[in-house]
């Protein structure tokens, strides 16, 4: 687990950052590696701030508190994120497929020949995409619960790259390769 807190208007203090990693420890019990937390803490006059950012998965929690007190804000804002790492997990379980994932529908993608050379796309733009291994309907939950248009990712029953996209009409495609 990675954690890395950041101070704003407030001197570091190897207390208040051992305080939080200590808070932060019990997400391995919930969470698989790699974990990556950001923490910020900031005093704005009688603000205490603490932002929290949890990325583990291909999926982000944030969170933010303000109180009148730094300890209190980690506190809580721990707790939320607790929270929603929870929810996380059981959303996940409910959502487990039931049956292969071979009997989904298939989708296939069709060309047109006769292109000219100046009809063909080009490349301009090039990514690099971490595929975790997750299973079709784990996938989908990630996908509906971000803005991405597509997720690229390890089908960890038949360990080939798949593509899940969101369709126009709101449903998702996958994509599976053949061998």
């Amino acid at each position: 687990m990675q954690i890395s807190v950041s101070f704003r208007n407030v001197d570091p203090s190897d207390h208040l950052k051992g305080y939080a990693e200590n808070r932060m420890a019990r997400f391995k019990k919930y969470m698989e590696e790699p974990i990556e937390v950001h923490l910020v803490l900031s005093i704005q006059k009688f603000r205490h701030t603490a932002d929290v950012t949890v990325s583990a998965n291909g999926f982000k929690i944030k969170a933010q508190e303000e109180t009148g007190d730094l300890y209190s804000a980690i506190d809580m804002v721990l707790d939320k994120i607790e929270k929603q790492i929870k929810r996380h997990r059981e959303k996940v379980k409910e959502h487990k497929p039931e049956g292969n994932i071979k009997s989904q529908p298939e989708v296939k993608k069709s060309r047109e020949d006769g292109e000219t050379e100046e009809d063909t796309p080009q490349i301009v733009k090039t990514e690099t995409v971490l595929a975790k291994p997750m299973d079709a309907e784990e996938a989908s939950l990630q996908l509906k619960m971000s803005n991405n248009e597509f997720l690229v990712f390890t089908n960890s029953k038949t360990r080939l790259i798949n593509v899940l996209y969101r369709r126009k009409d709101g449903n998702f495609g996958l994509i599976e390769p053949t061998s």
